[in-house]
């Protein structure tokens, strides 16, 4: 597991690990939930599925954004450019996962955290990659598998589309999570490593 920790307030080693802890079952209870309803939608066909990313993720990302948590999907090739685009850090993140799948590592094992100050104090950040998984690849995946119905479908919903070409275990993107910590004076900088 890689674990990048930027530099953080002494005493917050506690509350880190709370928060890893927390953000661990939010990604995993989402993309539970998402999965689930993926694979009832895909029985009606790969078209009726395209729903469940443009309606339902959003909505499962609202309602598990809350109490000063944001929880959202982001990807390099994204479909939807106003929900799926990672910021610079998240984008650094993507980009080291791709590296890290490509030497071998498995995206099971990916995920990144930090502590960072923000205009609006501090917060803690987690991601978690997603591999492309075989049902996927029916909308995502190489152009002569995606049936004409779905590119069709895809181009009309999705028509900055950029999020095909991929292979199962790819990494697709990643859940990103944040909470909004409460504030904490700096008395002493430390580095975690």
């Amino acid at each position: 597991m890689m674990t990048w920790v930027m530099p953080v307030y002494a005493g917050s080693d506690v509350e880190h690990a709370k928060y890893l802890v927390e953000s661990r079952k939010v990604a995993q209870a989402f993309m539970q939930t998402l999965g689930g309803a993926l694979k009832n939608q895909l029985a009606g066909g790969a078209e009726s599925a395209i729903g469940v990313c443009k309606q339902i993720a959003p909505a499962l990302a609202a309602e598990y954004s809350q109490n000063g948590r944001t929880v959202k999907r982001v990807s390099l090739k994204v479909c939807n450019t106003v929900q799926g685009t990672p910021d610079a850090w998240e984008k650094t993140v993507l980009e080291n996962f791709d590296a890290e799948q490509q030497q071998g590592k498995s995206a099971a094992e990916m995920e990144v955290t930090k502590v960072t100050s923000t205009a609006d104090g501090r917060a803690f950040c987690y991601m978690k990659a997603i591999p492309a998984q075989p049902m996927c690849l029916q909308c995502h995946g190489q152009s002569a598998d995606i049936s004409a119905g779905v590119k069709a479908l895809l181009s009309k919903e999705y028509p900055l589309d950029q999020a095909v070409g991929y292979r199962a275990g790819q990494i697709r993107g990643a859940i990103s999570i944040s909470y909004r910590l409460a504030d904490e004076a700096p008395n002493n900088l430390a580095v975690t490593q």
